[in-house]
């Protein structure tokens, strides 16, 4: 089947498409994955018994498992040019394909996909490569199409409007992906994944989740292993990469840490772990939500908040655990972490109250709302 970027044709002509399927949702998370924010609002209007026919990008090289009332279709399929074409209702979280141009009686969502510690969007230092300069023109193309943004915090919105120049509404509704972590059935949830990724009863999971560098592959392999020999068998270390990284990494096997980066639903993970090594990786401010403990693992801050991104906030002084700068000091925070929690109270509270406000499990039911109301 040729690809979109092959069929300029249909691209020109969308009324060759049909009229608009008004009964359709067409979700995009991660161009192939049954993830995140659109996961989220999939259920929701599942839930509300709505009437819509679900239609997923979905990459049938992923497996993923996906519910009965979900019609996945190939990324790049004609399939997939027929739904964006057709769809009453598109609900993305980043970029959809360059060419994509949505017509009159379409409404598009675009989630987005984190909290801006590192800048995003056109204010990216954008690389030089002919990846991150594509991706730059598919943003710009992308933007106005946008009729409504998520926004995950009263901190993030006027974040976002900067970061992507959209003079559109945001809607001030948390993340829709977040409100997992405070359902009733949270304990069972951590319980369950607990048990499928083998950890023991009174093991001690701890979560290592670095973001990706834009000039360099993740390179720490040898310290996720020194980590977890330091920690010893009372812990595991659970090894969540980007997965950009993910693809390039090999690691072997270990009964003291588990690679959890194809884990396909992040939440599952932050129930089930008990604290969280991080970098400069968005999803600290979900983890946040647990309030369970976070170390922050930072050997080359100046580097990345100097030359590589830059930051929307003063991370050094706003950060909710400690900035560490070895692979030693990272297992000695762990091995004393009740002494971590006690210092960190104070900036952990603060951190919750301005990044995590809108948090209250209820982000999918107002993204739906507003969506149904387009």
């Amino acid at each position: 089947m040729p690809p979109i970027a092959r069929i300029p044709a249909l691209r020109r002509v969308p009324q060759l498409l049909g009229p608009i399927r008004t009964d359709v949702v067409l979700f995009d998370s991660w161009r192939g994955q049954f993830s995140d924010n659109p996961r989220a609002i999939s259920e929701e209007l599942h839930r509300r018994g709505s009437g819509l026919r679900h239609v997923w990008v979905l990459d049938p090289a992923l497996e993923c498992d996906v519910p009965e009332w979900v019609t996945p279709v190939a990324p790049g399929s004609l399939a997939h040019l027929s739904m964006l074409g057709r769809a009453r209702y598109l609900v993305a979280n980043g970029t959809v394909p360059g060419f994509h141009h949505k017509r009159r009686g379409t409404t598009f969502l675009q989630t987005w996909h984190g909290t801006p510690l590192k800048r995003i969007g056109f204010e990216t230092r954008w690389q030089p490569s002919r990846a991150s300069q594509q991706a730059r023109r598919t943003l710009k193309r992308n933007v106005p199409n946008w009729d409504l943004l998520l926004s995950p915090s009263r901190f993030s919105t006027p974040l976002l409007r900067q970061a992507f120049r959209f003079e559109g509404p945001i809607l001030e509704t948390g993340y829709p992906r977040n409100d997992l972590l405070l359902a009733p059935e949270a304990d069972e949830i951590r319980t369950r994944t607990r048990a499928a990724l083998g950890i023991a009863d009174g093991q001690r999971a701890v979560l290592y989740a670095p973001t990706f560098r834009d000039d360099a592959r993740f390179s720490r392999e040898a310290e996720v292993q020194r980590l977890a020999h330091e920690l010893g068998d009372e812990h595991v270390v659970l090894l969540r990469m980007h997965e950009i990284d993910a693809a390039r990494a090999a690691l072997a096997p270990s009964a003291l840490f588990k690679d959890v980066s194809g884990y396909r639903d992040n939440r599952e993970l932050y129930l089930a772990a008990d604290a969280l090594i991080t970098d400069y990786s968005s999803l600290m401010f979900d983890f946040a939500i647990t309030r369970k403990p976070m170390l922050f693992f930072t050997p080359d801050l100046e580097h990345y908040r100097d030359e590589l991104r830059g930051f929307y906030i003063d991370f050094e002084a706003e950060a909710p655990g400690p900035l560490l700068a070895s692979v030693e000091q990272v297992a000695d925070a762990v091995l004393n972490l009740d002494a971590i929690v006690d210092r960190s109270r104070d900036a952990y509270a603060r951190f919750v109250d301005r990044f995590c406000d809108l948090d209250d499990g209820h982000a999918s039911e107002r993204a739906v709302d507003a969506l149904l109301a387009a």
